[in-house]
């Protein structure tokens, strides 16, 4: 499988840039789910925050916008 370069752009995950997979078109899925674990937050994880595809930038680097934040497990 191969991975594409993202950058995650508003919310919680805003500027962070990670490898994500990559589909055969060569880009990232079209919604990403983050689970980020707070330090406040249950032993199974913290919100799920819901990110979606936008375009790739100048440097080939995929952008993904955030959309919403939903309580723990709403998103399964």
């Amino acid at each position: 499988m191969s991975e594409v370069r993202v950058r995650f752009v508003g919310g919680p995950a805003h500027d962070l840039v990670r490898a994500l997979p990559a589909g055969p078109d060569g880009a990232p899925p079209v919604r990403w789910i983050m689970r980020h674990p707070g330090r406040d937050a249950p032993v199974d994880g913290g919100p799920d925050h819901l990110y979606e595809r936008e375009r790739p930038d100048g440097t080939g680097t995929w952008t993904m916008r955030y959309v919403r934040t939903d309580p723990i497990g709403v998103t399964e």
